[in-house]
């Protein structure tokens, strides 16, 4: 009985160094870096308008691996971009989507609380956009466009994006006010005349003692489908009397 007992402590015991053995320690360091910065509008000072979900900032690690499988920092609405959780090392970056003219790629060292802005050239630039009651429910929107570079791919729509937040523009609107206001245009910018390069649109039955948020977006037939927008107001629709 005895030795059966010892027998079976000694299996147990052979079994639990074996196990243990096995277990193989991870030593690799976690992620220790991060990565920030501006999409800055070329030429200017200001950082571009953008509310998309498919314009990103794209790394990809080079330190172990030469066709590496990148990683996207998705640009917020205000034109920056954050990524606290990144591994130091040595990374390919570039824009990823977007409207805006393509630039190339450029090679970094990232390491904590590196830095790194973008300049870009959009398609084409909303300016003098502007909005205004006409009555206490209508809303006029007036804004211009310019093209920096000749070349752009097909305009496809103009719309305004009204929302009851400063989130606003594709994919963060109110349907009523925004996609039942689009203008499809399916043209090529050589063919605009001057009256098409400052246009006007109109949103009726706007909610009385409501606060929208309003901007003007351009969308083309690239390959995301993607937009240049205007700046954003805030407007106040006055209340019933």
């Amino acid at each position: 009985m005895k030795l059966k007992s010892f027998k079976i402590l000694s299996l147990g015991v052979s079994l639990l160094f074996f196990a243990s053995s096995c277990v193989k320690m991870d030593t690799y360091a976690g992620p220790d870096a991060s990565l920030s910065g501006s999409v800055i509008e070329d030429g200017g000072k200001t950082n571009v308008q953008t509310c998309s979900g498919n314009f990103s900032i794209r790394l990809e690690q080079l330190s172990w691996d030469s066709t590496p499988s990148p990683q996207d920092i998705p640009v917020k609405y205000d034109g920056t971009y954050q990524n606290l959780k990144l591994f130091s090392g040595h990374y390919r970056v570039s824009i990823h989507g977007g409207a805006f003219w393509p630039v190339a790629p450029e090679e970094m060292d990232i390491s904590s609380g590196s830095s790194h802005d973008f300049k870009l050239t959009p398609y084409l630039v909303v300016s003098n956009f502007k909005a205004e009651m006409t009555d206490s429910t209508t809303l006029r929107l007036t804004y211009s466009l310019s093209a920096p570079v000749a070349g752009i791919p097909k305009i496809l729509e103009i719309q305004p994006y009204l929302n009851t937040t400063q989130i606003v523009g594709p994919g963060a609107s109110i349907y009523d006010f925004s996609d039942l206001n689009k203008v499809a245009i399916n043209k090529d910018w050589a063919d605009f005349n001057a009256a098409e390069k400052n246009g006007e649109i109109i949103v009726s039955n706007l909610i009385p003692g409501r606060i929208f948020y309003v901007r003007m977006g351009v969308k083309f037939d690239n390959n995301d489908k993607s937009s240049n927008l205007s700046s954003v107001i805030k407007i106040t629709v006055p209340a019933k009397k």
